[in-house]
């Protein structure tokens, strides 16, 4: 087991990719440190008497004053950017292009044969940045995994700024202050992102086939095609075989979409609302509509990954133009 996992994790392609999970979870890590030490900071300066009169007189509640109190420590409240912050980055650049000169000493460039059209590579991986994306092929028609979602992607983070109403862990890291876009985040790039390319890297062999972590890739592994459409799983379960047909496949995908959607959306609504919590308000219809459909569409994808994997369902919605 272990000495599959070294040969695939030892290739020079894939070592910065290991290295990368190692930073991943370093300053992951590090990231929840610092948000947990400064939430417990904001609760203890909660109940902290304010100072009455003089130069340490300052907002109990601020997080910014109170991990850098002026009159204990003598810190100004703001740093500059210069040199402060591009002077580590220069160090950094510095660091990491002694590392990659030392690296390329011992690890030779990973670069094949020349380019024979009789002979393709199998498996025929994409850039391990493109591994997600490659890998979500499985799960969905090319254009929605290659155009729809990394689309959506890139309009989720454009539309951050003009959806995010919480005027709190600006300036500071806070976990207790924003948990719903921070655990949203860490879903979305940590498991939807990162494992895809972990799985892309690590669990797809010859023939993109499944393999678990130590097993042997094996080329002339035969796998059984036993994938089925929703509406065939449904009328095997139930044994309606009217439910196989064209026509109840794109009625009954367009029904669970809508149900899907329409459901993920009010019932957080309703239980704000029972709630009466003030985010429901500050975000208005409109906002909450954008929030509620890039969240369950994330949310679908993980969902469409267990399903075909556990259930071997292939598509939800089946059409004669495309299938979701």
């Amino acid at each position: 087991m272990w000495h599959n996992i070294w040969i695939i994790a030892s290739k020079p392609d894939n070592i910065p990719i290991v290295g990368m999970l190692v930073l991943v979870l370093f300053f992951g890590f590090l990231s929840f440190w610092l948000a947990f030490k400064n939430d417990r900071i904001r609760r203890a300066a909660a109940v902290r008497p304010k100072p009455e009169s003089g130069k340490a007189k300052r907002d109990a509640v601020d997080v910014i004053d109170i991990m850098y109190p002026e009159s204990e420590q003598g810190l100004p409240k703001k740093v500059s950017c210069w040199p402060h912050l591009v002077k580590l980055e220069f160090i950094c650049a510095i660091a990491v292009m002694a590392l990659l000169m030392f690296w390329s000493i011992p690890i030779d460039a990973p670069l094949e044969e020349p380019s024979d059209p009789t002979l393709t590579p199998n498996p025929s991986k994409a850039p391990w940045y493109f591994l997600g994306l490659q890998d979500m092929l499985v799960y969905f028609d090319p254009w929605i995994a290659g155009v729809l979602l990394p689309t959506f992607i890139i309009v989720g983070l454009m539309v951050i700024p003009y959806i995010d109403v919480n005027p709190k862990g600006n300036g500071y890291y806070t976990f207790a202050e924003r948990p719903f876009a921070i655990l949203t985040y860490w879903f979305g790039f940590f498991v939807l992102w990162v494992l895809e390319i972990v799985i892309g890297t690590f669990c797809r062999g010859p023939g993109w086939m499944f393999f678990w972590p130590g097993q042997e890739w094996d080329p002339h592994r035969v796998v059984a095609e036993v994938n089925i459409n929703w509406n065939e799983f449904l009328a095997n379960i139930t044994g309606v075989t009217t439910l196989k047909t064209e026509t109840a496949g794109l009625l009954l995908g367009i029904i669970t979409i809508l149900t899907y959607f329409g459901l993920g959306m009010l019932i957080p609504y309703l239980w704000l609302k029972k709630r009466s919590a003030p985010i429901i308000d500050q975000l208005g219809l409109i906002r909450y509509s954008v929030v509620g459909f890039f969240f369950w569409t994330m949310m679908a994808l993980s969902i469409k990954i267990v399903l075909r994997l556990a259930f071997s369902i292939k598509y939800i919605l089946v059409t004669p133009w495309f299938n979701i």
